[in-house]
């Protein structure tokens, strides 16, 4: 229903004629007009009255209407002064019109009263629901976060007059989701509503929120909107080696710094929360580890050089740490884990090894006969299979075949008569190869030393001449020789 008023123009005409007027006293009273919106009746909708006090009901005032709407949306009675809208109104889309009103005497058409300014306001009903404009909504908040930690804000807005009735006074509510999230009825701050939201179990929500018009009232309408939640993450994992154990294998002729595995630690957070670094406490002195910072990975690699005859199976422990610890979750416990990295090494075909392997030093008279033993070189198989050796002279170093070896025992033996006083030393180099690898091959260096015998009488250095007189006296010297 609308509420309907009047206005009343007061004023008297004098005696000066038609278009003399003289104004006693303020004529138009106004007060605003109101207009229910959405009517949807068939006949005009009443709106009110304009009057004015010299009209005696003789039909002698001409009442009219302009400005907003005049003669389209609003008509009035030009007898009457009776004001009616036309059309179906919408306070959304206009909330008020400012119109003039204007008395005239209809035979003269003269002004009775000033032209003066009135307002007719739509008044609202509760016909639009609340929207949420800028949805629908993303927002985050980290897992494991207390009760009551504040996510978002959701807003709707209601078109209808906030000053008027409780139309637009919107209230908020969680449809989908009120299990885990909470929104403040008045404010629309979403808020968790558990503590124990675990990214790694679930990383999303999907809630529907509702905005209800009427202060949530009976017969208020509402609008809704989704909002998602993404959890994140926080370092609330240690890192985890799937496998107790891990075996490689690697030959003991790979070199320092050879690679002989790569394992790695699995963290079920994300991004700088898997960062790891890897340690080894136990095997570190033939082994070392290093990060992958790209895979992440441990790479186990050679440190020292390995011997299968030595060690052939070696356990290093690794352990995985996380770089970045959270002190709120230590609690939860050690932020590192261990496997053991088993290394089988495998035997590769080595050559002989002599003994000593610095070489020898051998001695011998040089009066030796041929054939008589000057001395024996050791070497043997380091394999575990311990495969014959063989030797042999490597004749670049005893091109005359003064010394001769035998291939089985090492026995070195001479092949020519000595002499000292020609050669004090021989430097001969013994070969030593695997009987049925002759790929596998030392080397060794004998120094042979000539010891000297008494073979050889003293002799003057030239010749002398001497005479001696036949009364020299015996014991005299007469010259020296040497």
């Amino acid at each position: 229903a609308s509420r309907t008023s009047s206005s009343t123009l007061g004023g008297r005409r004098e005696d000066q004629g038609p278009s003399s007027l003289e104004r006693v006293k303020r004529g138009w009273v106004w007060n605003q007009f109101f207009v229910v919106e959405e009517y949807t009746g068939t006949e005009p909708l009443y709106v009110g009255k304009i009057h004015t006090d010299s009209d005696e009901g003789e039909g002698n005032i001409k009442y009219s209407i302009s400005g907003e709407g005049a003669g389209s949306i609003f008509i009035i009675d030009e007898l009457t002064g009776d004001i009616h809208a036309t059309e179906r109104l919408d306070r959304e889309e206009k909330a008020f019109y400012t119109l003039r009103a204007q008395a005239r005497d209809r035979l003269s058409n003269d002004p009775l009263e000033p032209e003066s300014e009135f307002v007719i306001k739509v008044q609202d009903i509760n016909d639009s629901e609340p929207k949420f404009l800028e949805g629908p909504y993303i927002g985050s908040v980290a897992e494991l976060s207390p009760i009551g930690t504040s996510v978002m804000k959701v807003t709707a807005s209601d078109a209808d007059d906030p000053t008027y009735g409780s139309s637009a006074r919107v209230v908020y509510s969680v449809l989908d989701g009120e299990k885990f999230f909470t929104v403040d009825r008045h404010t629309g701050i979403i808020m968790t509503a558990v503590a124990d939201l675990d990214r790694e179990t679930q990383d999303r929500y999907e809630l529907v929120v509702k905005a209800t018009d009427m202060a949530g009232q009976m017969g208020g309408l509402s609008g809704s909107t989704t909002v998602t939640i993404v959890i994140t993450d926080v370092n609330d994992n240690p890192p985890r080696f799937p496998q107790k154990m891990y075996q490689f294998s690697v030959s003991e002729g790979a070199a320092v710094g050879t690679a002989v595995g790569r394992v790695i630690a699995t963290d079920a957070d994300m991004g700088e929360n898997t960062d790891m670094t890897y340690l080894i406490k136990d095997g570190g002195e033939l082994f070392k580890v290093t990060t992958d910072a790209e895979t992440q990975e441990a790479v186990v690699s050679i440190k020292k050089p390995l011997d299968f005859e030595n060690k052939r199976t070696h356990n290093v422990v690794v352990e995985a740490v996380n770089k970045h610890v959270d002190p709120r979750f230590v609690d939860l416990g050690s932020f590192r884990d261990q496997t053991i990295v088993r290394v089988s090494v495998s035997d590769i075909d080595e050559p002989p090894i002599f003994q000593p392997a610095e070489g020898t030093i051998m001695e011998v008279q040089e009066d030796t006969k041929v054939g008589a033993l000057v001395g024996v070189v050791a070497a043997r198989d380091p394999d575990v299979k311990n495969k014959p050796v063989r030797f042999s002279i490597d004749r670049a170093t005893d091109q005359d075949m003064i010394f001769h070896i035998d291939p089985d025992s090492g026995a070195i033996t001479l092949g020519k008569i000595l002499d000292r006083e020609t050669a004090g030393w021989h430097n001969i180099t013994v070969k030593a190869v695997e009987a049925d690898n002759h790929t596998m091959v030392s080397h060794t260096l004998v120094s042979i030393r000539i010891l000297d015998v008494n073979d050889n009488p003293p002799e003057l250095a030239t010749p002398y001449e001497a005479s001696i007189c036949e009364d020299a006296k015996p014991g005299q010297v007469r010259f020296y020789v040497s």
